[in-house]
């Protein structure tokens, strides 16, 4: 099959994604989420602290030394849930680095591969403005059939899930609760009882390490799968938002030659 190469993916820059993505990855870990890998250690460390504190104002004429450890222990809980908290806001918001730098280098690589064969602002503008799906659109018009593949479907995850990590409760959370249930934690699960998703807001929202994995996991399958070349006989039927920025910056092409 021979034609006019559209889109290209030359082989170093895909090497070059992959590797940056690898070290995002590497470094998130060290740097930031190993320094939970012991919060129940520190929550003991602080409950110990709050018991010394504190043990300088014991009275035993006046005080129950059972409340005190009592109190110590509650303030070790407290400690912990916290600690767990913010552990799960950085492993969210590594995610949400991870899924946005994908999706810029993505729609860079969609632009600049562009301005090899079309002039035009429009059509570059429409590549970063417009939403995931019609981005999926574009890809499958050159025939790469990408909603296919499993990698497709954890970066849908993915990106739901760092909608609703960035603007809480709307569409992204509603799709969530219907596709992807295992992204809300049950508030029940530690007692063994059950809740519907239907009532789990944007507090309940989870990703655990092996989702961090397999999103990143994703991130790199999808890098390997782009088609070393897009020949323009293999691009068919381009959504209409394509098609229409195309010909508008044809037709600013034309107002200004004529001016």
């Amino acid at each position: 099959m021979s034609g006019y190469v559209l889109f290209q993916m030359w082989e170093p820059f895909r090497q070059s994604l992959m590797k940056g993505h690898l070290f995002y990855i590497e470094q998130a870990r060290k740097r930031l989420l190993s320094q939970f890998d012991d919060i129940e250690a520190e929550a003991d460390r602080a409950a110990d602290e709050w018991l010394e504190q504190r043990s300088q104002y014991f009275d035993p004429d006046r005080h129950d030394p059972a409340d005190l450890y009592e109190s110590a222990n509650e303030a070790g809980i407290e400690f912990y849930g916290l600690l767990s908290d913010m552990h799960e806001q950085t492993r969210l918001s590594v995610v949400a680095g991870m899924f946005h730098e994908w999706d810029k280098q993505l729609r860079d690589w969609l632009a600049h591969e562009i301005r090899h064969w079309h002039a035009g602002d429009n059509t570059r503008s429409k590549v970063w403005s417009v939403d995931f799906g019609q981005i999926a659109d574009l890809l499958e018009s050159l025939g790469w059939n990408v909603r296919s593949k499993d990698y497709f479907r954890m970066l849908d995850m993915c990106r739901l899930a760092v909608n609703v990590y960035k603007h809480g409760d709307g569409k992204s959370l509603d799709e969530l609760k219907n596709n992807y249930p295992e992204y809300l934690g049950d508030p029940l699960a530690g007692s063994g009882g059950f809740s519907d998703p239907k009532y789990r807001n944007h507090t309940h929202l989870k990703v655990n390490d092996e989702q961090f994995q397999a999103f990143s996991d994703a991130i790199l399958a999808f890098w390997r799968d782009v088609p070393e070349n897009v020949l323009d006989s293999e691009v068919d039927n381009v959504p209409q938002w394509f098609e229409n920025a195309i010909l508008k910056d044809r037709a600013n092409s034309q107002k200004t030659s004529k001016t």
